[in-house]
């Protein structure tokens, strides 16, 4: 028999055509496309003197409510991570975008900025620029949090606009060059655009919080983001180059290293995205191959380019001085911390701790579900392994309240807020504890 005919004699399934006679299911209606998100007050004028600043801080006090703020960087093009567009919106003052390239001091703006709600999208994204600018929120309502301690399951601006507000918000100008000048007009209106409904939808979600009583835990959430000190630096960034878990030799590694660094000096020195000099990959490319000298190193895919080839005196120096690193002092293949090894080497290290981390993330994982957020908003991952790792004798007394004070004590001390707190210590000390 034919597979036809196979076919033709089996029994239908429920509900399905019978193969042959032409039925089928109907298509879905057409979904209508979503009505644009536009500007309600048209495009105001860029803000790049101090006479229009002045007036623009008078509207902006004169306003009231919260203050919508987001900004703009060059990241992909500059060095740093600095703002160069800072939009602000708040009832009764409209939108304001302000220049820090013609106002680098802007002059007034914390000033104006002081005491009133920010609202912002991602808002670890845009505070740390924002403070080189000296503008520091005393109070934060981050949408995006907000979304995530909702369960929501698409917290970027647009998907946010469109499930809240039945708008679509246009994305295309994140990633350029915004320390160009002039700015278009089609970027100012993509600008304009991202605080036109922050403060709408802070409401929403202010609203859902409230009835899924977790408007306090948003409120710890934003304190914690607000007053999160300044990441230090790392010690070995170079180890985060893209591609570096290929390197497998100890002098590979001492290439990466001092290339990344030569690479990272010029980049300050001309204001320039390291990428654009020279790509992770290329200098992942060095030190796979190991050349020798500069002619070897020019015959290599990636350092014939603009950037590459402009800075190929630095480039020949800095391979040279990889090469001249004494065997004893190579940098070695895994940075040494301590924290605990990564999670699949637990298995065979230490089984005991394996036992306990799977418990503990079981757990975590349905406690999670039943409150409607990601996991990672539920605890800190990190602090969950160095527990289940290594944990403190007084987490393993056999006293239940002590290990639990034990375990909330650890939790606090990692920087788990107070709601955190509460939900996960009886479960991860239930899980340590092998219950």
């Amino acid at each position: 028999m034919t597979q036809a005919e196979q076919e033709l004699a089996a029994p239908a399934r429920a509900g399905a055509p019978a193969p042959g006679t032409g039925a089928a299911d109907p298509e879905p209606p057409p979904v209508a496309p979503l009505p644009p998100l536009t500007l309600r007050d048209g495009l105001p004028e860029l803000i790049e003197t101090p006479e229009a600043l002045a007036a623009a801080l008078d509207a902006l006090a004169g306003g009231t409510g919260p203050i919508a703020v987001d900004t703009e960087r060059a990241s992909g093009y500059r060095y740093g991570q600095r703002a160069y567009l800072v939009q602000l919106r708040r009832e009764g003052a409209g939108t304001l975008l302000v220049d820090p390239v013609a106002l680098p001091d802007v002059p007034g703006l914390a000033a104006a900025l002081h005491g009133a709600e920010w609202v912002l999208h991602a808002a670890s994204q845009d505070l740390p620029c924002l403070a080189e600018l000296g503008l520091r929120p005393r109070a934060l309502f981050d949408t995006e949090l907000a979304g995530r301690l909702l369960g929501m399951p698409r917290v970027g601006l647009a998907p946010m606009v469109e499930a809240l507000l039945g708008r679509s918000l246009a994305k295309g100008h994140g990633a350029a060059d915004w320390s160009k000048r002039p700015l278009p007009r089609d970027w100012l209106e993509y600008a304009a655009l991202d605080v036109e409904v922050l403060i709408e939808l802070r409401d929403l979600l202010e609203a859902q919080l409230v009835a899924a009583g977790k408007a306090e835990w948003a409120a710890q959430e934003f304190a914690a983001v607000r007053d999160a000190p300044p990441a230090p630096p790392r010690a070995d960034p170079w180890r985060r180059t893209s591609g570096i878990h290929r390197i497998r030799s100890r002098r590979g590694l001492a290439v990466v290293q001092h290339l990344w660094h030569a690479r990272d000096e010029i980049a300050a020195e001309v204001d320039s995205a390291p990428g654009r000099l020279l790509p992770d990959a290329s200098i992942v490319a060095v030190a796979h191959a190991l050349p020798r000298d500069p002619a070897a190193l020019r015959a290599l895919k990636g350092f014939t380019g603009r950037g590459a080839g402009r800075y190929h005196r630095a480039w020949s120096r800095a391979l040279r001085a990889a090469w001249e690193v004494p065997e004893q002092e190579l940098p070695d293949a895994a940075l040494r911390g301590d924290g605990p090894p990564p999670p699949r080497a637990w298995a065979q290290r230490d089984p005991a701790a394996a036992g306990r981390l799977g418990r503990a993330r079981n757990a975590l994982a349905a406690r999670a579900d039943a409150l409607s957020l990601p996991v990672e908003n539920l605890v800190t991952p990190e602090l969950v392994r160095r527990l289940a790792w290594q944990p403190p004798a007084t987490v393993l007394d056999p006293d239940p309240d002590v290990a639990l004070a034990a375990v909330a004590a650890f939790l606090a001390q990692g920087g788990a807020r107070p709601w955190q707190v509460e939900q996960v210590a009886p479960l991860i000390a239930d899980a340590v504890r092998g219950g």
